[in-house]
């Protein structure tokens, strides 16, 4: 294997993955270390936009963005030319016109889709015809005879005016690593056919956080230290609401179910309760500062709410303001006693660590079957609640805290597992590429 050129939904602006939401990193990092060490000798292009520094860190070299999408007008026609070029060449074997984005797919051994749960019409909300420009660029990569695969994706749900090219594209892929189980159940309700479909575990469960030396300022600062009482981070994002959209202005009264989960571990469980956010913005260079990202808005508006309901000692809850890069973040989560979060890669950086974790599931925007999938494989579905009201919440909550230390013991024992499921699946791309 001499070249893989890794593409994909996840191809947005420079910054977007290492410095927006905190969960994309998660999956990124371990993608490309998990290609490096099962391919060493292979060179790695991406159309993710990647700062230097990991470029230099991880050893990719970045491609220029709008070769897979770059929002323009003409995305849809130059996908579709590809189309009908490479379409020519699997026929006649000529390549009577090229483009950048064939030129490097033609130099490439290997060619990756990593979208996550951007496979499907999810990719629309984000660029106009995006889904469509996508299964192209896949198809294009196809019909030119290079082998296609996809790592870390939920695929799905479909639409039916593109559902022609999506089955013809989906069951050409030579390989689909699934990253949760849960995906297969909608895969079958669509047909399609699973001959090339495998499940594992999001490469995300391998990302690595800072060591506790890194932060010991930090922890200090957020007064995140032991004390005669537990500590339960809360995350919680615009999904976890019943109204849409995800960043709609919101009345007060919206957060009263997740103000009494607050108040009940405090008062009931006599704990204290860290508030955080687990995505950030940034001011792009020169001038580059990370900065609060849209859920800080949600959290700190949950903060101000909790306050002015006044049934709790505020000493007792605690709002992390200050933006913190993903590592950071993870190894914060690590120094919880328990997580209670409604974002499922938080949930990740929880459990990966061993942290009781309960999940809020959307209750708003996509189906959140990821959620039951991620859970499923570890084997913790029990501790995923629903944000009708506050009730399940604190059902799930006091199942959590009544069973720490088991539920604890349990997952040191079985992230290790579910680390070496995340691993497997580059051990079984290597196999199916013939390396």
């Amino acid at each position: 294997m001499k070249r893989i050129f890794v593409t994909g939904q996840c191809s947005l602006h420079w910054g977007r993955l290492e410095y927006g939401n905190i969960g994309n990193y998660y999956i990124v990092e371990p993608l490309f270390r998990e290609l490096h060490r099962v391919f060493p000798k292979a060179e790695i292009v991406t159309t993710f936009q990647m700062t230097e520094s990991f470029q230099k860190n991880e050893n990719v070299k970045i491609l220029p963005m709008d070769l897979f999408y770059g929002w323009n007008d003409n995305d849809l026609s130059i996908a579709k030319k590809e189309y009908e070029i490479a379409k020519e060449y699997n026929k006649t074997g000529v390549l009577k016109e090229t483009t950048q984005y064939i030129e490097e797919v033609l130099k490439s051994d290997l060619v990756i889709d990593c979208s996550g749960e951007m496979w499907g019409i999810l990719a629309n909300d984000v660029g106009k015809n995006r889904f469509e420009v996508g299964l192209l660029k896949n198809r294009t990569a196809q019909l030119l005879n290079v082998k296609t695969a996809m790592v870390g994706n939920g695929e799905g749900p479909f639409s039916e005016e593109l559902f022609k090219l999506t089955k013809e594209t989906f069951e050409n892929f030579d390989i689909i690593l699934n990253r949760e189980p849960e995906t297969i159940k909608i895969l079958q309700e669509y047909n399609l056919d699973l001959k090339n479909v495998k499940t594992y575990a999001c490469p995300s469960f391998l990302f690595e956080a800072a060591k506790d030396d890194e932060i010991q300022d930090i922890l200090i600062k957020e007064n995140i230290k032991p004390s005669n009482k537990k500590i339960v981070g809360f995350i919680l994002c615009g999904f976890n609401f019943l109204e849409a959209p995800y960043d709609k202005v919101r009345d007060d009264s919206e957060f009263t179910q997740f103000a009494q989960v607050v108040e009940h571990i405090v008062n009931d469980l006599n704990s204290k309760v860290v508030l955080l956010s687990h995505s950030n913005g940034f001011n792009l260079p020169p001038n580059f500062k990370l900065i609060n990202g849209r859920d800080y808005k949600t959290v700190a508006q949950l903060y101000d709410v909790i306050k002015k309901r006044g049934f709790v000692n505020m000493k007792d809850v605690q709002l992390i303001s200050n933006p913190y890069i993903p590592k950071i973040t993870k190894a914060i989560i690590r120094n919880f006693d328990m997580l209670v979060t409604g974002r499922l890669h938080a949930s990740v950086a929880g459990l990966s660590q061993s942290v009781p974790t309960v999940n809020i599931t959307y209750g708003n925007g996509p189906r959140p079957h990821k959620t039951f999938g991620f859970f499923n494989i570890v084997g913790v579905s029990d501790y995923i609640s629903y944000p009708l009201d506050s009730k399940n919440i604190i059902e799930k909550v006091d199942k959590c805290f009544n069973n720490l230390e088991q539920y604890k013991k349990y997952l040191y024992e079985k992230i290790p597992k579910v680390k070496k499921i995340a691993q497997e699946q580059f051990d079984v791309l290597k196999m199916k590429m013939g390396v």
